[in-house]
C-alpha cells in the first residue's frame, strides 16, 4: 500500500489514484479516511445484495449494480476532493452514466443507490454523515444494513421522503419500485441469509 497523504493536505484525484487499488480510503470534508478490514459477515451480506439486484437490473436493462470497491467522487473537484465513497453495494440508473465516461478511472458522481453494511467499529455519526452527503449530493436512496445477529435490520433513506423506513422482519419485502420497479425478491430474510457452511448446522 501506497503511503497515505497527510490529512489536511489537499487531496486531488490524481494523488487518490497513486495510492493504488489495494488501498482503502474515503474522504470525507477534505479529509482521508481510512476503511477498516471487513470481516466475512460483512461480505457475505453484499453478496446477499449484488445476487438479487444484479441479475433484474441487468435483465431490464436499469443500469449497472456494483460491489464494493467503486469510488464515487460524489461531485468534487478533481484537483482537490471534498467527498470521495466507496458504498459496499451501489446502483447507477443507465441514463446517469456519462456517454465516453473513461471506465478506468472512479465515477465522477454520486451512485442511485448507495448500501452501507454497518460494520462493529462503525459510529453512528460517521454513519448518518455519510447518508447526509449521499441525499444532499443527488443520491436518490441510500439503505443501511445493520446486520449484528438478533438486532437485523434495513434502514432506508429516500431524497423524496422526509422519513427513514425501517425493515426488521424476515418476511418484509424492501420497497424497490422507484429503482427496481417490478422487483419483490428482496426480503430482510433474502438480505441477511447466511450459507449452510456459515451455521452451526454446516
Amino acid at each position: 500500500m501506497a503511503d497515505l497523504p497527510h490529512e489536511k493536505t489537499a487531496i486531488s484525484l490524481d494523488d487518490l489514484l497513486d495510492m493504488g487499488e489495494d488501498t482503502r480510503v474515503e474522504i470525507i470534508h477534505g479529509e482521508l479516511i481510512e476503511m477498516t478490514a471487513a470481516g466475512v459477515l460483512h461480505q457475505i451480506i453484499i453478496g446477499n445484495f449484488f445476487r438479487t439486484l444484479d441479475p433484474f437490473a441487468s435483465e431490464h436493462g436499469l443500469g449497472a449494480v456494483f460491489t464494493d470497491g467503486l469510488t464515487y467522487l460524489m461531485h468534487s473537484d478533481p484537483r482537490s476532493l471534498r467527498h470521495s465513497f466507496v458504498p459496499d453495494v451501489s446502483f447507477i440508473r443507465r441514463e446517469n452514466i456519462p456517454a465516453g465516461f473513461d471506465l478506468r478511472k472512479p465515477f465522477p458522481g454520486v451512485p442511485d443507490l448507495a448500501v452501507e453494511v454497518v460494520s462493529p467499529n462503525d459510529k453512528a455519526v460517521d454513519v448518518q454523515e455519510k447518508i447526509l452527503i449521499y441525499l444532499e449530493k443527488g443520491a436518490e436512496q441510500v439503505w443501511v444494513a445493520y446486520p449484528e445477529p438478533g438486532r437485523q435490520s434495513l434502514h432506508q433513506y429516500r431524497r423524496d421522503q422526509s422519513t427513514m423506513r425501517i425493515y426488521q422482519k424476515p418476511e418484509e419485502v424492501i420497497d424497490t419500485s422507484a429503482l427496481f420497479p417490478g422487483l419483490e425478491a428482496l426480503t430482510v430474510a433474502t438480505i441477511f441469509s447466511l450459507p449452510a457452511w456459515a451455521t452451526d448446522e454446516a
